[in-house]
């Protein structure tokens, strides 16, 4: 849609700053999705020629303003093991070709949705988020960014560069489950498992209003599950069908890993 209120557009500088009433534009899907009234000017962040994709010894570097269409090409094009889980955690997110084409990585993580897809897999998958600003550069795993419905950690001016993830991560499989009230339907919950020595990993979002991540193994899992405070409620699903539905996905991913 047409954003009456927006006055200015110009590319990102290298001070990341804002003047007021700016805000970041990358893919644009949601920004353009709706009105926005206190928005006068748009900041270019796909000017600063950030890349989509790197790899290296250590591990996987993926720009904020990376594509889902992107991150999909790249992850499968990598074979590494927990990457399988790449394009299911992305079709979690229900969209058509175009929008997967222009979304990008760093602004599903920052809209903070609960059926955020890429938050699904990056926080499943134990990425880093490297946030920088005009105070400098900073790390937080994506599993704490994410503060709730449309609450991050990030502040006023910061922005995601950036999100990184470990190749001992990357080097073992990882499992992954999405439930929804109908098949095209916006997932009620998607759940991703790795393991980590005899344990499991879990991270459960979409069922909660943050991702959850629970390291557990068959003797402790239910009880880990059981603290879980509150569960999401929308019409996409009732806290008690998410809960239900959430461990059983769990349950699956622990038989699956063992």
């Amino acid at each position: 849609m047409d954003l009456h209120t927006v006055e200015t557009f110009r590319a990102a500088g290298a001070d990341l700053s804002l003047a007021r009433g700016e805000t970041w534009v990358a893919g644009g899907t949601w920004l353009f999705s709706e009105p926005q009234p206190g928005v006068h000017g748009l900041v270019d962040l796909t000017a600063l020629g950030w890349p989509a994709w790197e790899e290296r010894p250590t591990g996987v570097t993926i720009g904020a303003t990376c594509t889902i269409a992107e991150l999909v090409e790249h992850a499968e094009a990598s074979a590494l093991p927990a990457l399988a889980v790449a394009r299911s955690c992305a079709e979690s997110l229900v969209m058509s070709t175009k929008i997967w084409g222009a979304a990008t990585v760093g602004g599903n993580v920052c809209l903070a949705l609960p059926a955020g897809a890429m938050t699904s897999l990056l926080a499943g998958l134990g990425a880093t988020a490297v946030v920088r600003g005009t105070a400098g550069e900073r790390r937080e795993p994506v599993a704490d960014l994410v503060r709730g419905v449309r609450r991050t950690s990030l502040g006023s001016g910061e922005v995601v560069r950036s999100f990184e993830i470990d190749h001992d991560v990357l080097a073992r499989p990882a499992a992954v489950r999405r439930f929804a009230l109908t098949d095209m339907g916006r997932s009620g919950g998607v759940v991703i498992g790795r393991p980590v020595g005899d344990r499991v990993v879990v991270t459960i979002t979409g069922a909660t209003r943050r991702p959850w991540v629970l390291d557990v193994d068959r003797g402790s899992v239910d009880g880990a599950l059981d603290r879980i405070d509150p569960w999401y409620d929308d019409p996409h699903g009732a806290p008690d069908w998410r809960r239900a539905q959430t461990r059983r996905c769990v349950h699956e991913i622990l038989d699956e890993l063992s």
